[in-house]
Order: structure tokens, then sequence, then C-alpha cells
């Protein structure tokens, strides 16, 4: 007999009357004969019916929330309300017991703080088991349009000798002897007798390395792991996180702002299509937590609102001048309702500007150009007016930026000027010099923190929520 997913079942009710085989995790069980069965295939469970005088009652002690079953049984009309099938069980194993006074998932409400502390043990609840398949569901979108669209996936290293974000805050990677390190005459730690010869670290970004890539195969992206040693303890940061970043080869600041809008409408359409029960429910979800919000801090837009607002909508493209402008004349800004309040031009932007822009102002996603050199990244373009560089960052609803990117420094000189006055020695990095010497071009590129894109898709406000295992300033566990 064929075993099937819970998620295959219930779609083929053509099969009714069919003898069918499934095997999952015990929801619940009640009254000692209704189980509610789940395998991660669907955000339903499937209703195993038990007649109980058949079975052993040492065998039916057994089924408990947490437990792994396997059950053998027909398929036929549900007598009950809520399904339209259901399961008569003909034979039932049980493969794995649960501890019902230990098992830690039990059928109530947890909060997610507890559910973190049991990240090996949460998807196996409603709202995590949506979250991760969605999140199944971006990564496939996401090499399923870049493959689509003539790029190339590349690897960039893990472990790097050089800083992309000149931020300096990275995870050093050593073998060396941590009580008693090699020093060298000034008394510092001597790299040269580390595994590597050299100081080096977990990589911040892959972006450096796919410019390299894209300056000979033209169009590649990178999907992986990133790390950051920012001590931000905050519901937006994470140490360890994914980054999509695409570099594209003779593309110009307005092809990558196309670019990414033609991307971010692509996924997000994708889960609505293949996904829409998963979001469903994050949607009902999000709506009943919004009710326990204060009605100035609620949201008007909805899940699903949201994910239409960004398929649905042209994105609006602005200069940062032309923000700032229109910040500061805003009445936030006037009446000082702005936590930070704008009143120069060269000033970084904060999510509550970014979202009034498109919530209030714009009422569409925003993409934002043409950024103060001064608070931008050495690799951006400089434009003619040598104080503002090509760099585009996309705004959505909720959260703000979601996209950074630029077109990048592709003049030798002028590349050269801008580590210079950071003190990055070009010897640290004399073969993205040789992309300027060796037939170089206009290109560019953006990043996406995939966390982020989970984040706004799945309606979740704690970027710890949407990683199956977070890594956070003191926390490292599973």
């Amino acid at each position: 007999m064929e075993t099937y997913t819970v998620s295959e079942i219930l779609k083929k009710e053509s099969s009714i009357f069919q003898s069918v085989s499934i095997k999952g995790w015990v929801r619940t069980f009640r009254a000692n004969r209704f189980i509610a069965l789940n395998d991660g295939s669907t955000l339903n469970n499937i209703q195993c019916v038990v007649d109980f005088e058949k079975f052993d009652e040492d065998l039916l002690k057994r089924i408990t929330t947490g437990a792994a079953i396997h059950v053998m049984g027909d398929l036929v009309e549900s007598q009950g309300k809520g399904q339209k099938v259901e399961i008569q069980v003909n034979t039932l194993e049980v493969l794995g017991d649960s501890d019902p006074e230990t098992f830690p998932i039990q059928p109530k409400k947890h909060s997610f703080e507890f559910l973190r502390e049991q990240a090996h043990l949460r998807t196996r609840t409603s709202t995590f088991s949506a979250v991760m398949r969605l999140r199944s569901s971006l990564s496939f979108a996401i090499h399923k349009y870049f493959n689509e669209n003539g790029f190339y996936y590349m690897h960039t290293p893990i472990i790097t000798g050089s800083d992309a974000e000149g931020a300096g805050e990275m995870f050093r990677v050593t073998s060396l002897d941590a009580k008693n390190p090699p020093l060298n005459e000034k008394g510092y730690i001597d790299y040269t007798e580390d595994f590597f010869g050299k100081e080096t670290n977990l990589t911040v970004s892959g972006q450096l390395e796919a410019e390299t890539y894209a300056m000979s195969l033209g169009k590649v992206y990178t999907f992986g792991p990133t790390f950051r040693a920012e001590n931000s303890n905050t519901s937006r940061h994470l140490a360890e996180f994914w980054m999509i970043e695409p570099e594209v080869a003779f593309m110009d600041l307005a092809g990558n702002m196309d670019l990414a809008e033609d991307f971010l409408k692509f996924v997000l359409k994708y889960i609505l299509e293949h996904n829409l029960e998963d979001l469903t429910f994050l949607d009902t979800r999000l709506q009943n937590e919004e009710k326990t919000k204060p009605q100035a801090e609620r949201s008007d837009m909805g899940l699903i609102d949201k994910l239409k607002f960004v398929t649905e909508n042209n994105f609006m493209r602005l200069s940062y001048t032309e923000a700032i402008e229109i910040l500061r004349n805003s009445k936030p800004n006037k009446k000082k309702k702005f936590k930070y309040l704008i009143n120069e031009w060269g000033t970084d932007l904060q999510s509550e500007h970014e979202r009034f822009l498109v919530e209030k102002h714009f009422k569409c996603p925003v993409i934002l150009f043409d950024y103060p050199a001064n608070i931008k990244a050495f690799y951006m373009r400089l434009n003619e007016d040598g104080k503002t560089v090509r760099a585009m960052d996309i705004l959505f609803p909720g959260i703000g930026e979601i996209v950074g990117g630029a077109q990048r420094e592709e003049r030798l000189d002028v590349l050269k000027e801008k580590m210079a006055a950071i003190d990055i020695p070009e010897e640290d990095l004399w073969w993205y010099l040789d992309l300027r010497k060796y037939g170089t071009a206009v290109h560019s590129g953006f990043g996406l923190g995939f966390e982020r894109l989970v984040m706004f898709a799945t309606g979740m406000g704690n970027i710890r929520d949407v990683i199956p295992f977070p890594r956070t300033p003191q926390s490292a566990e599973f």
C-alpha cells in the first residue's frame, strides 16, 4: 500500500473509499477516538478516527501529543465539521513515543520567546511550519527567477581576507592557540603563522567576489550565508544570515532598479500563487496580533494586502535629495512627531522616514537613489557632482529598506582615491582593482537580506522567528 502525505490525501478527494497509509506526528488525541495527525506537508491536519474497542488499551495510551505514528485505513467522507475527509483507522503503529509530561509543544498557545528556546521542536506548531514552508518556497523562487533570466549561480567564499562593508564587524577565523598565540616584534598576534598566513574572517558579503565573475560571465548571483559581529540584540539583527546578491556587467543604475523591482515582484507573486494556504493562516495570525496593539501602531494593511501592494504597484523612483525635501516639509517632521527629525541634507534616513514615504506619502514601494557619498560604501560609483553616489535602496511597507544596491565604481583612479580616503590598502584588494585595469565596464548589483524578505512575506515581527536556528549576541544554541 502506498504511503501518502497529508497534503496529497487532502488534494486527492477522488480517492475516497480507498485504503491509504500515512505517517506523521500526533497533534491531539480526543475522546480516545479522534487523532489529529500532521506530517509537515501542509498546515492542515488529517483526522484519523479510531474505534477504541478494536485496539489494545496500552497502545491507545501511547497516542500522545508529539508521538510519531503510522496509520493505515480507509479514506471516507468526514461526518464532522472542519474537514471533508477523514481516515477510518484499520491498523495503527506507534513509531516513536512522546512523554506527555515532558513534551514542550503542548496543544496550547505558546509565546514566541518560549518557542525560540525550543527551536528544534517549534516547527511542530502551525505558525512555524507555515513560516518555514514559505521560507523554502521563497528560496526556490529566487533560484527559479535567476535561472530563467540567464544568471549563473556562484558560491562565494565564506572565509575571506577582505571586509566588503568596511565596517570591521567581522568574526575572526583562526587556528592559532588561543592561550598562547605567536606574537610579532610589535607584540601583536603574528597572523603569518596562522593557517592561511594572514588575518581572515567570516564574510559579511559575497559582493566583491561576485563582481569578479560578473566581469567574465556577465550575469551572476550569490545566495549564501553571511556573518556580522555587530552587537545588536534587536528584532531586526542576526549574527548569521543569508544574502542574495546579483551582479551584472554592462548594467547601469536604471537597469539595476528594473532588475530589483522585477525580481521582488516575481518571488512574491510565486508565494501568492503556491503558498496561499500558509499565507492566509499567517494573515489571520497577524490580524489578531494587530488587535492587541494601540490604534496608532496598527498597520493599515493585512499580510496578503501588503504582498499585493508590492506586486500590483509600480515602484516610485526618486532621488535622496527629493526625498529629503518631502520629509523636511512633512507634517510629522514639522510637528516633531518623528523620533529623528530631518533638518539637513546628508542625514541617513531611519526606518520611520522610509515607512512614511512608502505608506503615507506615495502609497507604493519606493526606490531612492543618488545618496550622499559619505553615508555609502567605497565601491559605489561617484556621480559627476562629486558628492553623491549611484546607490539605490528599495523601501517596503512595514519594514523600510529591504534592498540596497548600486552601480559599482568602474574607474580605477577614482576607486583608488576612495580606498585611500578610508585607509583600505590597495594590496588587500589588488584583485578587485584588476577588474578596473583589464576590460573595465559599467556594472551594477544589489543585496537583499533573505531573512528581511521572509519577515515581510510572513508578517513575523522578529527576525529570530524566520530562520531555523538564530545566531544572536550571547546565543548560539542548537
